[in-house]
């Protein structure tokens, strides 16, 4: 396998990553990384990039991101990207999680979340764990009541991505 630091020792023992990065990398010290470590990593990269502020300016930036933080998960999971007038992130949040067949949502406590962080628009993802990435007939049902509900507080869903080998729009009704 491809040999990257151990990023994770350094959080469990209390270092700084960077400390240790740097040890190992004048020590020439690497060991080879399983998936969960890449994909841990990449997450990191990832939340850096996206904190609080960051624009996102089309779809395919969010589902980027999205994508690689619902991928790790078993069972689904359904996350909530809660964004500004200017579709500059504010929160993104999971908010519901299930078996591994579905997961149950619930309008209001959106409703309530996307209040709390007095969002302008917000896209909602979840996986599917059997690796499926186009819509169920409940998941169309759900981004309907969930739009019709965010309507009546001024709060535009932007899109829906369901998450499998590939990702899902139901916005724009295509695979990514």
């Amino acid at each position: 396998g491809k040999l990257i630091p151990l990023w994770g020792h350094c959080v469990c023992s209390g270092f700084s990553w960077r400390y240790l990065m740097l040890y190992l990398l004048l020590n020439n010290q690497y060991i080879a990384a399983n998936e969960a470590d890449v994909i841990a990593e990449a997450t990191e990269i990832y939340s850096r990039y996206f904190k609080r502020g960051t624009q996102l300016t089309c779809p395919s930036e969010a589902s980027d991101y999205i994508r690689l933080k619902l991928i790790p998960n078993e069972s689904e999971v359904f996350l909530g990207l809660f964004m500004d007038a200017q579709h500059r992130i504010i929160a993104c949040e999971d908010l519901f999680f299930g078996t591994i067949s579905e997961a149950m949502v619930y309008p209001r406590e959106v409703i309530k979340k996307a209040l709390f962080y007095n969002a302008a628009s917000v896209i909602f993802a979840h996986n599917h764990p059997s690796g499926l990435s186009e819509p169920s007939q409940a998941d169309i049902a759900i981004t309907s009541k969930l739009e019709k509900a965010l309507q009546l507080i001024e709060v535009k869903l932007l899109d829906h991505f369901i998450c499998g080998e590939g990702i899902y729009s139901i916005k724009e009704g295509r695979k990514y």
